[in-house]
């Protein structure tokens, strides 16, 4: 007898739904497995008998044929045990086939006949959705990821033997067996706003700094910080979060897919409702950080999607792990070639770098700093041409006074809630700018848009080729200096971008000297 079952898989971070055909027969017994199908999907067959062995299911002496379907799409993980299990009890007759219509099952299988969760549960639900699907079956652990996709039935189960008895049972009895899962997506982002324990109240001076800092998060800018250490750089760059626009759910919706393709959804966040803070260390691999493998998964900078890409110590890095950010940080994507295919996952991250001036780090104070000039020269070209053009925002951190520790005790810091309430008024500025289109963030209007959401007057564009003859700016520089100055006309409330807007915005422009 024939049966179909509607199973997903991941490719990349998109998803597609497969077929999970099986066919019993009266032949020599055997159980073959055909569909381009991966060590891990090849072994389901003895995880599958097993399972149903101590189910108390025994498979009678038959020639049992799976095929997953496409078959020119290669198949991995370990979701497809579920489906072949039911496929085959479909094909046997200890399940009705109307029991399984219009269902999507996914499920990892232990031998014992517990269903283990498996990654990428969110994107297949949503595909399963697209593709008019009634209802998901999924391991319980993944139920609350994939209920956040509102208008599918998501139906949590913990075995075999419950996912037989509720498939087995008619639709009006159903929902007394097994309830639907679901989620408040609005409680879940209710949540996320639990009080910030990282305040800018905590740190002291650096006025310069924090307005830069304040400038990159309102429009989501790329910043270097240069000082030496114990100036509040790291300190800064970890508070960032906090002055941040929350997720809307369409970002959040991206950034999970990529958590859920990489299995760092847990069953308690079955959704992400904060943006991203990596901080990888600067011994991080070039594959680390840019992502692959033999079957590609998502790096640091995909995980970073939406959110903040920290990297401190920036010149320790090696140069070729830095080198990978140059498409990233332009396209705000990265592609990544295998035998398997071509991969293209999301990279829309705001990259924060902080350095020292010098290998020791206390340069120009000669009393401290030994380095040679060759030696601070070599340090900051460790940074090359191409990626110091892509940071909008470079500042420098200057050494602490002790007069400016001492300032804590008046309580006159900004929070990051005074800091933050001026982003959000910028970046509602933004939402009603970009409204109908796909852009976000000042930082992501494209060159073709500029002289839309970006004009300037007579004055500005004199102003602009000034800069440009003077600074030997590039075109890319050139767009991004106008980018930041419609930021700091946001945070201003000023409709049109101004000369003085100009003026700040190339005065965080590199320069050699820096």
């Amino acid at each position: 007898m024939y049966s179909r079952i509607y199973a997903g898989a991941i490719h990349g971070i998109e998803s597609f739904l497969t077929t999970v055909e099986v066919d019993t027969a009266q032949a020599l017994p055997g159980f073959d497995m055909v569909g381009l199908l991966n060590s891990e999907v090849r072994e389901a067959r003895e995880r599958v008998r097993v399972a149903l062995k101590n189910t108390e299911i025994l498979l009678p002496p038959l020639r049992i044929t799976v095929n997953l379907s496409p078959a020119n799409i290669r198949k991995e993980g370990v979701a497809f045990d579920l489906p072949i299990a039911i496929g085959i009890l479909v094909s046997l007759g200890h399940i009705p086939v109307e029991g399984v219509e219009d269902t999507l099952i996914i499920g990892e299988l232990g031998l014992n006949g517990e269903v283990r969760p498996v990654k990428g549960v969110l994107p297949i639900v949503m595909e399963a959705k697209k593709q008019q699907m009634k209802r998901c079956i999924l391991p319980i652990h993944n139920a609350m990821e994939g209920a956040v996709i509102e208008g599918i039935e998501i139906i949590g189960v913990e075995d075999l033997r419950e996912t037989i008895t509720y498939l087995s049972s008619p639709e009006e009895r159903k929902e007394t067996i097994l309830r639907p899962t679901r989620v408040s997506v609005a409680e879940l982002f209710s949540g996320s706003e639990e009080k910030q324990t990282l305040d800018f109240a905590d740190i002291n001076g650096q006025e310069s700094v924090k307005r830069v800092a304040e400038i990159a998060a309102a429009g989501f800018h790329n910043m270097i910080m240069m000082g030496p250490p114990g100036s509040g750089k790291t300190m800064i760059a970890k508070r960032l979060p906090g002055i941040l626009p929350p997720l809307t759910m369409e970002e959040s919706l991206e950034v999970s897919k990529i958590y859920s393709v990489s299995g760092l959804l847990s069953q308690e966040a079955a959704l992400i409702t904060k943006r991203p803070f990596l901080n990888p260390h600067h011994t991080i691999s070039e594959q680390a950080l840019a992502g692959g493998g033999l079957i590609p998964r998502p790096g640091v900078m995909s995980l970073a999607h939406r959110g903040v890409l920290f990297l401190d110590e920036l010149p320790e890095f090696k140069r070729n792990t830095i080198e990978i950010m140059r498409q990233p940080m332009e396209d705000k994507e990265i592609h990544i070639a295998r035998s398997y295919g071509t991969f293209t996952y999301p990279a829309n991250f705001m990259m924060i770098g902080a350095m020292n001036p010098c290998p020791c780090g206390y340069y120009p104070d000669r009393n401290k700093c030994n380095c040679k000039e060759h030696e601070i020269r070599k340090y900051k070209n460790r940074i090359s041409g191409p990626i110091l053009d892509r940071v909008d925002l470079c500042v420098e951190a200057s050494r602490i006074e002790v007069t400016e520790l001492l300032q804590n005790d008046h309580g006159k810091n900004e929070t990051s809630e005074q800091i933050r309430s001026r982003v959000m008024e910028a970046r509602e500025r933004q939402e009603y700018r970009y409204r109908g289109t796909s852009y976000h963030f000042n930082t992501e209007v494209a060159v073709k848009d500029m002289n839309r959401y970006c004009h300037l007057g007579e004055g500005e564009q004199q102003l602009m080729r000034q800069v440009f003859q003077t600074l030997q700016l590039s075109a890319r520089a050139y767009h991004r200096v106008i980018k930041v100055a419609r930021t700091i006309a946001d945070l201003s409330g000023a409709e049109q971008i101004r000369e003085s807007h100009i003026g700040e915005a190339v005065c965080y422009r590199f320069n050699g000297n820096f």
